[in-house]
């Protein structure tokens, strides 16, 4: 059975000054937003992020982008963030951005002890200059690397008590292949079941990625609302 938490501040005070963070989501959806709520307030700086986005101005990890806790970030796209891009020009945070699907793979490859990789993403683009290349079968490649991170805080729709983790829908994103990247996984979820309750071919996530539980509701922001 994994460690189940009651208080999201508990959950996250282990986490010390100069982390390296893997959060899920992607732009509002799946993100752990009470994990994020609760690390914002605790005031945790110097923190190196790893994540799809950094939320909005006012929420998800906008929030730690406010109070200034994040040093440094590995992201595919911020372009929400006008914060973000306030601190980026003003030299205050350091921005690594990256291809969407090579962030995913150097996550993934993280996760499976893969330490590096070739991949054509970014050839010819300012994001290969300085860096190692290599040319397979005529075609060129950029050399990378694979990240992992100290904690990785994810969100689930729903866990047994054993750490197993379904997701709904697009809130699945990230959150899975940062689970298993992470040396302390902490997931937070809508919905705890006991053992035996998901059907095991459901299951996205096993719980040995997991390290500890707690349930939590979500608001579920909408990012940006789009009427017809």
């Amino acid at each position: 059975m994994k460690e189940l938490l009651t208080s999201f501040t508990d959950a996250v005070n282990a986490i010390p000054d100069g982390a390296t963070l893997m959060v899920g989501g992607f732009g509002l959806v799946g993100i752990p937003e009470n994990l994020i709520a609760a690390l914002a307030d605790l005031g945790t700086r110097n923190l190196t992020i790893i994540s799809n986005n950094c939320g909005v101005d006012d929420w998800g990890l906008g929030l730690l982008l406010r109070n200034k806790q994040i040093k440094r970030i590995i992201a595919s796209y911020v372009g929400e963030n006008k914060e973000f891009e306030r601190q980026v020009l003003a030299g205050e945070i350091e921005a690594e951005l990256v291809p969407q699907g090579t962030l995913a793979e150097r996550i993934r490859a993280g996760g499976a002890g893969i330490p590096a990789f070739y991949t054509p993403a970014g050839v010819g683009t300012p994001l290969a200059e300085g860096r190692e290349t290599r040319v397979f079968d005529g075609k060129e490649y950029i050399f990378e690397h694979a990240l992992t991170a100290d904690f990785s805080l994810i969100r689930a729709f729903r866990a047994d008590r054993m750490g197993n983790l379904m997701f709904n829908k697009t809130a699945r994103n990230f959150n899975p292949i940062m689970a298993t990247a992470g040396k302390i996984t902490i997931a937070e979820v809508e919905q705890l079941v006991e053992v035996g309750d998901l059907d095991p071919e459901s299951i996205h996530t096993p719980g040995i990625y997991v390290n500890q539980l707690i349930v939590g509701v979500q608001e579920k922001r909408i990012e940006r609302l789009t009427t017809i």
